[in-house]
């Protein structure tokens, strides 16, 4: 037991995966640092990390650490799959607040474990500030996602009142009003409507995404302090713009990589937090493959499309000729269960890995892995960074969009494909990225990206000193609440 005096963090994320994986990354380096955590999940997803870890892997993590839950107040259900997303954002703003002050209440009161002395939550659960301040702790919010997705959701008031959302009719996403470019988001030059994350594209003016994401973006602002999982070069002009707007900001990502400085020995260090079981198989098959030969393709874990599109992914793969690793969940094709064509399996049997699910980071840190066919979503980013990869963009909703006009025209290292998928573009874009002129050009980038966050990441750098600052508000809280 770490005593009644030590601190103890409360780490809070939102109940999705690619929310909940850098908040246990940062949940590590809290424990790492001497912090007691008690990391809260809703039942709904404790009980698929049960599922997928075994109720013995969470009661052995460590002694200073604790896993507990709260229901997030929509039915029950034992679906081993991602909860729709606009109901499980209303209801979490609807319907957390009161089990998480009782949770705080209890650990407050028990004898086991110290008083808790921060709440570290997710960037959309701004429940939390009140909580905290409720009991009286600094509060600090964890924007999980990209620095230029969080201005571009400041933005979504502005957008309402300049009478450009809702839009008046669907024909807006055919007719060219999606190119319009948009001059006046601090930070952010050269976007047009369709960079400008997702939730955008609505004729509803109550749409609850929209609401929900402008709403917790402005929540954030009224929070002690916001850090990122990004770091200061890779999204600098645009983190300079939130610091003028916002409280204190911290960089310290990217996660991953800085929290290779945990040692490892530390049992926690080697947790990982995946809801889905993972096929680490996958490895052993990129152990046989030739350096940067093998294109990884995973779609995250929200992301559904639909049949056809499906199909044709799967001929643009199957015609590049380039081994694929593709990771297909039981739950991405839209309304219905995923079938591959057996003439597609029988043709890419001998370069192609098909999984449900693997572990992404270790992928693609593996040298055989030569480009990313991805959604766009943060995490991946950041691990394609720490890994030196290239991406193929599809980017499907939220910041995604915005996540892609980063990558193809920021810091140069993406390719876009056209929402409407056809095969034939896949296979080219396969090829050129894989091997072509832009490819290499495109690894090139990537692979300087990489050193740059190494260089943020390590003792001394940018990342590493703004994680250190963030660590003494914690400890020797100096955050005003």
């Amino acid at each position: 037991m770490s005593g009644p005096r030590s601190p103890h963090a409360v780490c809070v994320p939102f109940p999705a995966q690619g929310h909940i994986n850098p908040m246990m990354q940062l949940a590590k380096l809290l424990h790492w640092r001497g912090i007691y955590v008690t990391f809260v999940n809703t039942d709904f997803n404790h009980r698929r990390l049960i599922k997928s870890k075994g109720l013995e892997s969470l009661d052995r993590v460590d002694d200073y650490f604790q896993f507990r839950a709260i229901p997030d107040g929509l039915p029950p259900s034992d679906r081993n799959a991602m909860q729709d997303v606009p109901a499980l954002c209303d209801s979490t703003r609807k319907n957390m607040l009161g089990p998480f002050r009782e949770l705080l209440v209890e650990i407050n009161s028990s004898k086991e474990v110290p008083p808790v002395s921060c709440i570290v939550s997710d960037g959309v659960m701004s429940f939390a500030i009140e909580a905290a301040k409720e009991i009286g702790v600094p509060e600090v919010q964890f924007w999980t996602a990209s620095a230029c997705g969080f201005m571009a959701y400041l933005k979504f008031p502005e957008l309402f009142n300049r009478g450009i959302v809702p839009f008046k009719d669907e024909s807006y996403m055919t007719d060219g009003t999606l190119d319009t470019p948009v001059d006046w988001i601090p930070g952010m030059r050269n976007i047009r409507l369709r960079d400008i994350p997702s939730f955008i594209r609505t004729t509803d003016a109550n749409d609850i995404m929209f609401d929900f994401m402008g709403n917790e973006a402005q929540s954030c602002l009224k929070s002690p302090a916001i850090i990122f999982n990004t770091f200061d070069e890779f999204e600098n002009e645009v983190l300079q713009k939130i610091a003028e707007i916002s409280p204190p900001i911290d960089s310290i990502g990217p996660l991953p990589l800085l929290i290779r400085q945990v040692p490892d020995e530390a049992h926690l260090k080697s947790f990982r937090s995946n809801l889905w079981k993972e096929d680490c198989e996958c490895l052993e098959w990129l152990d046989q493959r030739e350096p940067d030969s093998v294109l990884y393709v995973n779609y995250g874990s929200i992301t559904v499309m639909s049949d056809e599109h499906l199909i044709e992914f799967a001929w643009g793969l199957a015609n590049s000729k380039h081994p694929f690793l593709w990771v297909i969940r039981p739950d991405l094709v839209k309304g219905d269960s995923v079938n591959l064509p057996q003439e597609f399996l029988e043709e890419t049997q001998d370069r192609a890995f098909l999984t449900s699910w693997c572990p992404q980071d270790r992928v693609l840190a593996h040298s055989s892995v030569g480009a990313f066919l991805t959604h766009c979503g943060w995490n991946s980013i950041i691990e394609a960074l720490c890994g030196g990869v290239p991406l193929i963009c599809w980017p499907f909703f939220a910041e995604q969009q915005t996540n892609c006009w980063y990558a193809c025209n920021d810091w140069g290292i993406g390719a876009e494909v056209n929402p409407n998928v056809k095969r034939d573009e896949i296979e080219g874009l396969v090829k050129e990225v894989m091997r072509g002129e832009k490819g290499k050009q495109m690894r090139r980038k990537a692979k300087m990206w990489k050193e740059r966050a190494l260089e943020a990441a390590n003792h001394g750098g940018s990342s590493y000193k703004d994680f250190d600052r963030f660590i003494n508000k914690v400890l020797n809280f100096d955050v005003k609440i």
